[in-house]
């Protein structure tokens, strides 16, 4: 990088030293800093709460979701969201044999919530960073560069992540299926539990381990629609498949004849926060049709957004930045701890592995 640059990337590291309360020559020495979870000044975010805030501004989608920090690597998921009913009557007595009864309207699950470390490992050359050491918002552009990769990747993560291995595979795992534990892999697990009210539907009766919608009537179902209604009804419970918040997402084979305008049409592109959640016009199922990126294809997802969860365990969000002049860039080592929690399995339903027919037989 030129003299120009190298100021103002020390001037950067100095300004993420101050923010965090750690030692200005260290982190310009290539030392790991964690990022600040408390606040230095009353009344103030802690640096780790406007990271996770700047995330959800610059992504529709997280927005309508939680993100919040928790004191704990696990325990106890927190129960954000409005579960099951409250209204009743007691016909208590004089001499307290029968008393009124408060519910819990947190509705937490049993089944808590366990974070895993997370590397979001990123470089950027020396020709990126002369050009933008040019223009008054150099650290922004680089904040905002690993900024916005880390919100795709953890909405990928949402959707695909199946497990969690102790080294992961990009090539083998190109969505990210190794990383985390996510939403939809959540409710499988849920489902497959000895006892558990059933969430998932994932085939029909036309053709094992498929859900065949066929028009003509050859299949399971005529259309999307009839599926979604049928689905809601058999896997949620009564008091909440009527809720108001409910979204449809689509996988993307099953949107083609779904309408997404966006919201703001006077957005310019740049500016539509890259469309990463989407909502219809059309309804399907009697519900808000919606489609989010990197949503599996042949998938439907009913649930409240904010119904799910991220949790970010506090204090280990972890940072380094160092200029490595043998392969000529600057390396952003960060690592934070993450759970991808629903928290309340009532509030949503699976649909898996559509197809639209006719099937492969009747076709021919």
């Amino acid at each position: 990088m030129d003299n120009n640059t190298l100021l103002a990337f020390r001037d950067y590291l100095e300004h993420q030293a101050e923010l965090n309360g750690a030692d200005v020559a260290a982190v310009q020495g290539g030392a790991l800093f964690s990022i600040a979870h408390e606040s230095f000044a009353e009344g103030e975010p802690s640096v780790q709460q406007r990271l996770i805030d700047k995330q959800q501004e610059d992504s529709a989608f997280l927005s309508r979701i939680n993100i919040v920090p928790v004191p704990e690597i696990k325990g106890e998921k927190l129960g954000l969201g409005v579960s099951g009913t409250i209204a009743s009557r007691t016909a208590t007595t004089p001499n307290g044999n029968i008393k009124r009864k408060t519910t819990d309207i947190s509705g937490v699950d049993v089944d808590g919530y366990e974070c895993r470390q997370t590397d979001f490992d990123t470089h950027l050359t020396y020709p990126k960073l002369d050009m933008w050491a040019k223009f008054p918002d150099f650290e922004t552009r680089i904040s905002q560069q690993i900024l916005t990769r880390k919100v795709l990747d953890q909405i990928m993560i949402g959707w695909n992540g199946a497990s969690a291995a102790e080294t992961t595979d990009r090539v083998a795992n190109p969505l990210l299926q190794d990383v985390n534990i996510g939403w939809l892999q959540k409710y499988r697990l849920a489902n497959a539990a000895a006892g558990a009210r059933q969430r998932i539907l994932s085939e029909g009766e036309t053709e094992a381990g498929k859900i065949i919608i066929d028009p003509t009537g050859a299949g399971d179902y005529r259309n999307v629609n009839a599926l979604v209604v049928d689905a809601i009804f058999n896997l949620m419970p009564s008091w909440a498949r009527g809720d108001g918040e409910l979204v449809v997402i689509l996988g993307d084979q099953l949107h083609h004849d779904i309408f997404f305008p966006l919201v703001d049409n006077d957005n310019k592109p740049t500016e539509v926060n890259a469309a990463d959640l989407i909502l219809s016009a059309k309804r399907v199922g009697g519900k808000a049709a919606a489609t989010v990126p990197y949503f599996p294809s042949d998938a439907i997802f009913v649930t409240r957004l904010d119904n799910l969860s991220i949790y970010e365990q506090e204090g280990k969000n972890r940072r380094r930045v160092y200029d490595d002049p043998s392969f000529n860039c600057v390396r952003t080592f960060e690592s934070t701890n993450q759970a991808y929690v629903v928290e309340d399995y009532d509030f949503g339903c699976v649909i898996e592995n559509i197809q639209f027919g006719p099937t492969e037989d009747e076709g021919g």
